[in-house]
């Protein structure tokens, strides 16, 4: 292969290529990825917001594979950034370098079995989920509106070249979906009669001869730990958003199970076995010694719960054995997937009985489901060491990965400390924006430091205070859904209808960023998910509340667990865990203020912690280096101020479905080349307009659930149904179905 330009020439043509400007650290962070890349050695890089870090890396991922021959691995953590990555960065940056290369970079995305369409389950192959309201492979128009949602994506099978669902427009349900889909353990893999026409396998075929493959965490470590080969082989991985890694792991191998996950798995092996009465009476032995458990970590297995899961490991077992297909025979759709259904029953179940050493067992309470028995393992450190980092360079990035000044927290959670973990290298490009020149950190040090009982009467009235200074544009970041609520219901109280206030849950999330990007005087107020997920620059947003410091819940099994595991180790459980977590937090909450260049505004504590507690140092290290000061007068007048002289509000692009090689998306990326471009503040597939959204208990019916709430009336669908399908509380449901004037009789439903 012939000799390739040097790397920071195909920078610099990338970056000239999509408009933007190279940055210090754009610069020193491409080539530590190479130099990483040449040397076999992992690499932590925090590069703030505005850094250009896509292209950072993505210029010498195609470099690494143009060199090599095999492609690179991109593994993000949001939908929002591989949608960016695919749709707008790996576009830009292969026609800017097809002249130097002599070839156009090619990509491609990488996403589980349930977004491709099953041409086998289209035909036939399968039974339908909702067995309910069609039998197997009934379903047609007549079936109301879900019916001619399958009918519609059964023809566009037909003419589609991916299966790719974000290639249909318009979209469909999910549960229209489901009619059409398989998971991974339904699959039947290479015994599956069209697995030459599959598009799932198609996809990945073609991968495996692209320079860059982009995936999700979830996926990613499931190829790594399971060994599926769903990935094309590679010896470099990058991780954005890396600081969600650790959390994105443990909840993909997190496992739970339920009296009614047991009834349903007996349900669907039907008359395939001849014991599944035997495994439905387990599920219900099981639901009835649940209901006598506590919420709460279990430190050992009540008895009348081991025996009811001795009983559901046994009798799965026994089904499991009925399942397998005669001799000669292949399995069909029903069969493999009554399989799967029991098998994820017998293996949780095993798991549980198992009790191994770092797994924490605890019970939850769910609206819908009752209890819920979950089993997650307390460290995930040296299963990421073995199977991420074992064979191939990785290279971490994120804004937020130096806590308290130094990578080791987050280092020593992906098993990068300790004896015999693998060598790496840490670097902080920093930012290129003037942080203590553009925000202000304010600590309300004045205030009592926040109880039990919710946000006291002085905080109140200093986010009121606050709000009015800045003429609203606010971003509210709480601690809990039931604390940004109080707030939201007494300031709409206290500003009349001059200063709007929207709530997390009264509507889809990104109906709302994309409300109060466009609506400067409007605040948003809400929880975890906006802490991270909210990017709206210019004047909407210049002011950001966080009400306190966000530890993790005194009763989180997952957290207490490891805390005082290290404690027995002669750690500090607090430090290592409660504290780690929150500055994580605090990072990524105070970082939704400065998103660009000419970004202005404050990030104000309301938690007095922040300046009195003995950690509080290794809090303020861990943010942005905004100026700091707890003079409340001065703030509320700089608020004033730039309300005063606050620009108009950025545009507000509408988010546009993807086609397979990403052209012809809505938007621009900013952050990949530090050019700043609009782009869309939320992407997302479109909503319904909020203005005609039902809102009960707090859910935003959509025109797609109201249609199938109708569907399940013309089928006489009974309410336990319901619940099940909507997974929302029994008076989320009835109150929309007393809207809709339907009507519940002796739990039937009917128009």
């Amino acid at each position: 292969m012939a000799n390739r330009p040097a790397l920071d020439a195909l920078l610099h043509a990338a970056v000239s290529g999509v408009g933007g400007a190279e940055r210090p650290g754009q610069v020193e962070m491409a080539l530590a990825v190479a130099k990483a890349v040449e040397n076999g050695q992992h690499l932590l890089v925090q590069a703030g917001t505005g850094t250009g870090k896509s292209l950072a890396y993505l210029v010498p991922a195609v470099a690494h594979a143009y060199d090599k021959g095999r492609p690179a691995v991109v593994a993000t953590a949001t939908l929002a950034l591989q949608a960016q990555i695919v749709d707008r960065d790996m576009p830009r940056v292969a026609d800017a370098l097809t002249p130097l290369l002599g070839r156009r970079p090619t990509y491609a995305l990488v996403k589980g079995r349930r977004n491709y369409v099953c041409l086998n389950k289209v035909e036939g192959g399968f039974p339908d989920d909702d067995e309910g309201l069609f039998g197997v492979g009934q379903v047609d128009a007549g079936a109301g509106r879900l019916g001619a949602e399958v009918v519609r994506v059964r023809e566009w099978a037909d003419q589609t070249e991916s299966g790719d669902r974000d290639e249909l427009v318009p979209g469909v349900s999910e549960r229209a979906w489901r009619q059409v889909s398989v998971s991974a353990h339904e699959c039947l893999g290479s015994k599956c009669p069209l697995v030459t026409e599959c598009f799932v396998e198609r996809a990945r075929e073609a991968a495996r001869d692209v320079d860059v493959v982009v995936t999700n965490h979830s996926f990613m470590a499931i190829d790594s730990f399971e060994g599926r080969q769903m990935l094309p082989e590679h010896d470099l991985l990058v991780v954005d958003e890396a600081h969600e890694l650790v959390d994105r792991v443990t909840a993909t191998i997190t496992d739970e199970l339920t009296g009614s996950m047991v009834m349903t798995a007996a349900k669907r092996a039907g008359r395939l076995s001849e014991n599944t009465s035997a495994l439905d009476e387990a599920g219900e032995l099981l639901a009835a010694a649940l209901e006598n458990v506590e919420e709460g970590r279990l430190l050992g297995v009540p008895d009348a719960v081991g025996l009811a899961l001795a009983r559901v490991r046994d009798t799965a077992r026994i089904v499991q054995s009925d399942l397998k297909p005669p001799p000669g025979e292949q399995p069909d759709g029903a069969r493999q997937v009554a399989r799967s259904s029991v098998d994820e029953v017998y293996e949780n179940a095993a798991r549980i009985l198992e009790d191994r050493e770092l797994d924490v067992v605890w019970c939850s309470r769910d609206p819908r489901r009752g209890p819920v028995l979950r089993v997650a393992p307390m460290s995930v450190a040296m299963l990421v060491r073995e199977k991420i980092f074992g064979d191939r360079t990785v290279v971490l990035t994120s804004a937020t990965l130096e806590l308290g000044g130094s990578f080791d927290s987050v280092a020593g959670t992906m098993g990068l400390r300790g004896e015999g973990a693998p060598t790496w290298h840490g670097l902080d490009v920093g930012s290129p924006f003037d942080y203590p020149r553009q925000a202000i950190a304010y600590v309300a040090a004045r205030l009592p430091p926040p109880g039990r009982d919710g946000a006291s009467d002085e905080s109140l009235d200093e986010i009121e205070q606050l709000v009015r200074a800045a003429g609203g544009r606010t971003l509210g970041l709480f601690s809990s859904m039931r604390a940004a609520q109080n707030a939201a219901e007494i300031m709409r109280a206290r500003f009349d209808d001059d200063i709007p206030v929207l709530c997390q849950g009264e509507d889809q999330i990104s109906t709302l960023v994309r409300q109060f990007a466009r609506e400067p005087r409007t605040c948003l107020f809400g929880t975890l998910t906006l802490w991270q997920g909210v990017d709206v620059p210019g004047s909407s947003c210049q002011l950001v509340i966080i009400d306190r410091i966000p530890f993790p819940r005194p009763d989180d099994p997952l957290a207490s667990a490891r805390s005082q595991a290290i404690g027995r180790m002669g750690g500090n459980g607090f430090m290592a865990v409660s504290a780690t977590h929150a500055a994580l937090r605090l990072a990524q909450g105070a970082g939704r203020l400065v998103r660009r260049g000419d970004d202005r505004g404050v990030v104000a504590f309301l938690d007095s912690r922040m300046m009195t507690a003995r950690y509080a140092e290794f809090l303020q290290r861990s943010l942005p280096p905004f100026w700091p000061t707890t003079d409340k007068a001065m703030v509320l007048a700089a608020l004033a101020r730039l309300d005063e002289t606050a620009s108009e509000p950025l545009p507000v692009a509408e988010p546009a479905m993807r086609s397979l090689t990403g052209a012809g998306a809505a938007g621009t990326a900013r952050e990949a080349d530090g050019a700043e471009h609009p782009r869309p503040v939320a992407p997302s597939p479109p909503v319904a307009d909020s203005s005609r959204t039902a809102v009960t208990s707090g859910h935003a019916w959509t025109d797609d659930q109201d249609d199938e709430l109708r569907d399940a009336a013309e089928a006489g669908m009974a309410l336990d149904e319901l619940l099940e399908h909507f997974e929302l509380p029994e008076e989320t449901i009835s109150a929309r179905l007393e809207q809709l004037g339907l009507v519940l009789v002796s739990g039937q439903l009917f128009d």
